[in-house]
């Protein structure tokens, strides 16, 4: 019982919000972007590890966008521009990039996204 208690309070609920992208893996389209494929590696082991992990494309999940009542605001003051956003249960963590490992890490607090 102690361990299941341990494993819940390190798991994450984790919400990433994209901006319009054809694939999220980084790897369609003329040219590789290193960022997203680095991101949809990170997922992978995120959810692997136990945490919960939603991954949200405005250009496929248009509705995803206005339903965060914060997402809707940031877009409707900066504009798609802010993306991505990332929440880490339900806080607003990064606007406008996608953090390095390290970042991520100290988000996570166990640092277990190591890849």
């Amino acid at each position: 019982m102690a361990k299941l208690f341990f494993i819940l309070i390190f798991m994450k609920n984790i919400q990433v919000y994209d901006p319009a992208l054809c694939c999220p893996t980084g790897v369609c389209g003329p040219s590789v972007d290193p960022d997203l494929v680095r991101v949809s590696a990170l997922i992978a082991k995120l959810k692997k590890d136990g945490h919960s992990v939603e991954r949200y494309n405005l250009g496929q999940q248009p509705t995803e966008f206005i339903t965060n009542s914060v997402v809707k605001t940031v877009l409707a003051e900066e504009g798609v521009e802010c993306l991505p956003l990332i929440f880490i249960d339900g806080q607003l963590v990064s606007r406008g990039e996608y953090p390095d490992l390290s970042v991520w890490n100290g988000w996570l607090e166990d640092g277990s996204p190591e890849i």
